[in-house]
């Protein structure tokens, strides 16, 4: 199907004003990726040479480096805090902190790896791993890691999403932390009604209809159909088709027949068992129509934590991960991952690693998540006594570590995943739910236009 034939002419004329932009990442994208070619032929031993012919060095381990925040404002206390204790072990270094916006990290990457200026180390989420990946900016980081006293402590889950967002099997980014989905679900309401707490797919759909009373404006889930609803939707897809491959070779899963069927169910539960507003709900308008207290589950991750508390008190609410397989499996898409990357123009790349090593370490890693309240990377920060205290995270914790969890890699190194997940979709998203589209008529569209942009990101690739 031409996923085109699909969309009515508003929708179309929507996605064609990306054209321009789309063109112009996939041209970057494509020099880029010739450059990073040979940039990365001798691995982490090459000479340090990075995007604009800045040369990096690997230095002394002592000396001075500089570190961007790609968080800064919302995390700069608790960097400091990291930092200060580093400095305290390592006297010799000194490290110049940097905050920088979340909305505006990307473009201050972009913009100094084409003028000059690029930090030792930064933080770079999977978000933007590939496409700085690909302008030959950062040092991989596999060898060291397998030297470093942080081997065999990382999440191996995380690790796999830091190295599928990258572009390959190349790590470019030591994880730091995740904000995993979760599912938010009334505890006072389920026990009114009788139900067990919603921890597989069955179980599920048996309290939305269960705790859904329109006559009282009561309703047992409210669904994402606004800004962001791709992903979760896609989590709510392949955590009940059981796939657990975003890829068929070259061609995605998306719109299997077993995704397709998954897909119809979810989005069923709309006006029945959802408010019809649903529809136009963001985060932010989805999470403070469950918080009002009429609502039985609300899929979200960990971040709303404290809205939740502060509207329902501890005990009338529950945060549990993605839900289960009848045989207990449990499949999610990926999160996106924060982490730390180490530039190859940086001059002092030996104390950079040994900040790295250390912000990852046990001890700073779970002082840095219980900060932001996430999951740690680090598999030994994630048994900490504030994690315990902290059911949710924990068992988000449990779910990324445990051996019966099976993550599905979305295609975050793709020029254009950003446009295809929302411009493109988001509003096609609503027309399903507002039955002016299948399911199939959904996915297949989807499907049409990764399949495209995966073929052009192999050609500009190889």
């Amino acid at each position: 199907m031409n996923s085109r034939t699909t969309r009515s002419r508003s929708t179309k004329s929507r996605s064609e004003r990306t054209t321009f932009h789309r063109s112009r990442r996939r041209t970057a994208a494509a020099v880029a990726l010739g450059s990073v070619l040979v940039l990365t032929a001798t691995a982490c031993g090459d000479d340090g040479s990075a995007a604009g012919g800045a040369k990096g060095a690997e230095g002394s381990g002592k000396g001075e480096i500089t570190f961007w925040d790609n968080n800064g404002g919302v995390r700069t206390d608790i960097w400091k805090q990291v930092i200060a204790d580093f400095e305290k072990k390592y006297p010799d270094i000194k490290v110049h902190y940097v905050g920088i916006p979340a909305a505006s990290a990307q473009s201050k990457y972009d913009t100094a790896i084409q003028g000059g200026g690029l930090p030792d180390v930064g933080g770079v989420g999977t978000a933007m791993l590939a496409e700085i990946a690909a302008q030959g900016a950062l040092e991989p980081l596999d060898g060291r890691l397998e030297k470093s006293t942080l081997k065999g402590k990382l999440s191996r889950n995380l690790l796999g999403v830091s190295k599928a967002a990258g572009g390959g099997d190349t790590l470019y980014q030591v994880p730091t932390s995740v904000n995993n989905g979760t599912l938010w679900y009334r505890t006072d309401l389920f026990q009114k009604a009788g139900l067990d707490a919603p921890a597989s797919w069955p179980k599920f759909y048996e309290a939305a209809d269960k705790l859904t009373d329109k006559g009282r404006n009561a309703f047992g889930f409210t669904i994402r159909g606004g800004e962001g609803a791709i992903a979760p939707a896609l989590d709510a897809v392949y955590g009940q088709s059981g796939i657990t491959s975003f890829w068929d070779g070259d061609k995605t899963t998306v719109d299997d027949p077993k995704n397709v069927a998954a897909l119809e169910k979810y989005v069923a539960l709309y006006k029945k068992d959802t408010p019809s507003a649903d529809v136009n709900n963001d985060f932010t308008k989805m999470v403070a129509q469950w918080d009002s207290g009429t609502i039985g589950m609300l899929s979200h991750n960990l971040g709303s934590y404290q809205d939740h508390l502060k509207a329902l008190g501890k005990d009338k609410f529950r945060g549990v991960p993605n839900p289960t397989l009848a045989d207990g499996t449990r499949v999610q898409v990926s999160n996106p991952v924060d982490g730390l990357s180490l530039f190859k123009a940086g001059k002092n790349k030996a104390a950079a690693w040994k900040f790295i090593e250390f912000a990852v370490s046990a001890a700073e890693n779970s002082k840095f998540n219980e900060s932001a309240g996430q999951v740690p990377a680090n598999t030994d920060a994630a048994k900490d006594a504030w994690i315990q205290r902290s059911e949710p995270t924990k068992l988000a914790a449990e779910a990324l570590n445990g051996g019966s969890t099976k993550i599905v890699q979305l295609p975050y190194y793709l020029p254009d995943w950003n446009t295809i997940s929302k411009a493109d979709n988001e509003p096609n998203f609503q027309k399903l739910l507002l039955g002016k589209m299948t399911a199939k008529q959904f996915l297949d569209t989807l499907a049409d236009q990764l399949n495209k942009a995966q073929a052009e990101w192999k050609q500009q690739k190889g």
